[in-house]
């Protein structure tokens, strides 16, 4: 998902987006450990996009805290 699309979710979908994503994150280690992973990469993604959705979460809270002054 792009950030453009990830700034368009409104805040309760972002935040919702960063748990799906730590939820299969977990998902892909735990299949690591029993070597059921074929697609090591998966995990790399995984995390850029929890990095991602956190990274949008932030500058979403920033704002607001900007416009409040």
């Amino acid at each position: 998902m792009k950030a453009s699309e990830i700034r368009d979710l409104s805040m309760e979908e972002k935040l919702r987006k960063a748990n799906d994503l730590k939820e299969e994150l977990f998902n892909l280690r735990f299949q690591h450990e029993i070597g059921q992973l074929e697609n090591q990469q998966k995990m790399k993604q995984a995390k850029r996009e929890i990095a991602r959705v956190k990274t949008i979460i932030r500058e979403s809270e920033l704002n607001q805290e900007i416009g409040e002054k």
